[in-house]
């Protein structure tokens, strides 16, 4: 009996010295931890890694997390600062939330520095831990999961994309968006459609801008799309694109598209002039910068139907000229004299004058009548798309 009290005196002391040392090095890690000052703090983790990590401290672990946090907010993205990261992950004495957040600093410290093969290794970790860490909770529905997920999706993507991967970059940032719904993610995407389409890579570009506008949250995306496709001679998807996106929001610059893409179709297919003095007689109304551009287009289209109608403006011009030059003729010639005053010959002359003018006359009026029912039906035209526009 004796013998059994002594071993558990010895075996006493000896755990006692143990929970001596290891209440020193929590100790210390919590007086780390209670400084204010960010450097300072990283001062004594530094300081107790030193002295205690590899001890079978319960906050090795988190200290060197921490060492990361810190280093990674004061914008310190080294290897160093990657370093304390992974000495806290491989420890296993931290928390699953703490680790999603330090393979999202490895990740993204790897992507800044140029290292994108390592920055995938970590944002596909992140992944799997996110999918691993929610297993494990009662809920299924844990939302800090599926952002940390998104995140690695996210962060996949950058480095996919830095890499020169764009179509599994797209992938990847559908993965995060599908997830986060966070504006910022199409904002990356549109960059990178944007980078094509400014380099005239039409048929680069379209996936892109075919993804964006298929979200349906950004209609400029569309406007581009049709745009891509127009260049890449796909006119006629192109002009449905635009006539389905301008029966849903009537805009100037919509109308002047279609308008314009008519027009153009309209130099071989004169079955769409109709359509096209339409659509630019909307944008006369509804896009400022564009309005006397686009009557002037319509105007030209709509007349371009009459086969007679420059004729007939030649054939105006001509008569308004003769009958200002008979005109200007006789008041220079007989302008001071009453027909009594004149010759016989004078008066033949001025009789023969009086009748050209006369012939002329009713030659221009017949024109004009033909060029004002034309010019009618034009107006009428004018004053229906100003009441269709609501102008």
């Amino acid at each position: 009996m004796k013998r059994m009290l002594l071993s558990a005196v010895v075996l006493s002391v000896i755990l006692g010295g143990f929970t001596f040392a290891q209440s020193e090095a929590d100790q210390f890690y919590i007086k780390a931890m209670q400084t204010s000052s960010p450097a300072e703090k990283a001062r004594l983790l530094k300081e107790y890694v030193s002295q205690y990590a590899g001890q079978g401290n319960q906050y090795d672990g988190y200290a060197y997390a921490n060492l990361s946090i810190l280093q990674y907010q004061a914008k310190q993205f080294n290897t160093e600062t990657i370093g304390f990261a992974e000495k806290a992950i491989t420890s296993g004495k931290i928390d699953d939330q703490m680790k999603g957040t330090l393979l999202t600093f490895i990740a993204d410290i790897n992507i800044k520095t140029g290292q994108f093969d390592k920055a995938k290794i970590a944002a596909q970790q992140c992944i799997q831990h996110a999918a691993t860490a929610k297993a494990k909770e009662a809920e299924a529905g844990n939302t800090a999961w599926a952002k940390l997920a998104g995140g690695g999706h996210y962060l996949m993507a950058q480095a996919l994309e830095k890499s020169g991967d764009i179509n599994g970059a797209l992938e990847s940032y559908n993965q995060a968006y599908m997830i986060l719904k966070a504006p910022v993610i199409l904002g990356e995407v549109k960059k990178i459609g944007k980078t094509y389409y400014d380099a005239q890579k039409y048929a680069e570009a379209e996936p892109v801008f075919r993804y964006l506008a298929g979200t349906g949250l950004d209609s400029e995306s569309l406007t581009i799309l049709a745009q891509i496709l127009n260049k890449q001679g796909k006119q006629a998807e192109a002009l449905q694109m635009f006539k389905d996106m301008y029966a849903k929001l009537k805009s100037g610059s919509m109308a002047y598209n279609i308008g314009i893409m008519l027009a153009n179709e309209a130099k071989s297919n004169p079955a769409v002039v109709t359509d096209a003095v339409s659509f630019l007689l909307d944008a006369s109304f509804l896009h400022p910068q564009k309005s006397q551009q686009c009557m002037d287009i319509a105007r030209s289209l709509f007349f371009s139907q009459d086969k007679e109608w420059n004729s007939r403006i030649k054939l105006l011009e001509e008569s308004q000229t003769l009958i200002t030059d008979w005109t200007k003729t006789i008041n220079t010639k007989f302008g001071d004299k009453s027909e009594d005053d004149l010759t016989s010959d004078e008066r033949r002359e001025y009789r023969k004058l009086k009748e050209m003018i006369d012939k002329e006359t009713v030659t221009l009026n017949g024109l004009q009548t033909q060029m004002k029912a034309g010019s009618g039906k034009f107006d009428t035209l004018v004053a229906a798309a100003k009441k269709r526009v609501g102008k």
